[in-house]
């Protein structure tokens, strides 16, 4: 067991060669899977060895809170022990038909009580399991970990110029390839943080703007404060995909507003559980390169605006810190446990 910010870790291992463990990170598991079919022959391992931990260390639990419907909230739905399943996006849209379908509706089912991260993924559940025990609880952030007090001058050797931010997984669902041709029209700075999938499909979109543009690949929560603190302008201009996928939520969103940064995002997925356009940031469409661009310089170009979104985004990020969410969570582990309590004395 470890210790992780004052909270108790317990890990598991689900394959005998550490190295291929590839199932679950960097990302979700559908995803990973999408990435390199070969990993969905990982599935059968992670199921085994998630079903002999939880039987191991149940007993030593009250209630447990299953992330992810696929596979902690499956597995869980079979152990007779009270549980609060909470849906984040991919396990909650992907593989709701055939077996995996009625399993997961089994598990929602069950479930004491349902959370979800957005509004949008709430009704999603509703469609794949009609219920009245299905709360919103965003991610949260610790906000007194981020703000401009970290910032360091010059960090990105950017000489005076403005600089535009993204922070994020370099997949599609991210729209980062219409970040980089919006920053076409702007004398700016873009830097992007974060590695993926796409990585070397945008360096070389992004080549062409020579050194307009830097990666500078995964960092850590540390390095990050000082990334936020030391930008400008953090844009997220996500997309909905192909298939239907679209951004859950976004905590990256939160860290930037804690960081007293203003927030251009696309009007997708749960993003706009975070963002009122025009008060505490700019939502702008979908896919589109000259929106992003413009609201990006009505940000610049217009000091009072800037002041005034800056000032609403620390406001926000304060609605989810962590002891505001940690709250929420805690009323609702209250409630399930009071009400098994009440069904033991019967």
């Amino acid at each position: 067991m470890e210790k992780m910010e004052g909270v108790n870790v317990i890990r598991y291992q689900y394959f005998p060669i550490s190295r291929l463990q590839t199932l679950c990170y960097p990302g979700a598991i559908v995803p990973r899977i999408k990435e390199k079919k070969i990993r969905a022959l990982l599935v059968p391992c992670l199921l085994l060895a998630l079903w002999a931990k939880i039987l191991k260390i149940k007993k030593d639990y009250d209630i447990i809170q299953a992330n992810w419907l696929i596979p902690q909230g499956i597995i869980q739905s079979f152990f007779g022990k009270p549980y609060v399943v909470t849906g984040h996006g991919t396990d909650v849209r992907e593989m709701n038909r055939g077996l995996v379908g009625c399993l997961k509706k089994r598990c929602l089912r069950k479930a004491e009580a349902i959370t979800t991260v957005s509004q949008h993924l709430k009704k999603e559940i509703n469609c794949l399991y009609y219920n009245d025990k299905t709360s919103i609880i965003p991610m949260g952030c610790w906000t007194e970990y981020f703000g401009k007090r970290h910032a360091v001058d010059n960090l990105f050797s950017q000489d005076g110029k403005k600089v535009i931010l993204f922070v994020g997984r370099l997949d599609k669902i991210k729209g980062i390839t219409y970040l980089i041709e919006a920053v076409k029209e702007i004398d700016a700075l873009l830097v992007i943080v974060g590695g993926g999938p796409l990585e070397s499909i945008l360096k070389e979109q992004a080549a062409e703007q020579g050194n307009k543009i830097q990666f500078l690949g995964a960092k850590t929560h540390e390095e990050l404060t000082k990334i936020y603190a030391s930008s400008d302008i953090f844009v997220a201009p996500s997309i909905t995909t192909e298939s239907g996928a679209k951004e859950g939520f976004g905590v990256v969103i939160l860290e930037a507003m804690a960081s007293g940064l203003p927030v251009v995002a696309s009007l997708s997925g749960g993003i706009k559980d975070i963002i009122t356009n025009g008060e505490n940031g700019i939502l702008v469409p979908e896919r589109d390169s000259h929106a992003i661009a413009d609201a990006i310089r009505s940000l610049l170009f217009n000091e009072d605006y800037y002041e005034k979104i800056c000032k609403k985004s620390v406001e926000t990020a304060a609605e989810f810190d962590y002891h505001v969410i940690g709250a929420q969570y805690a009323e609702i582990f209250y409630t399930c446990l009071s009400g098994e309590l009440a069904t033991n004395d019967e």
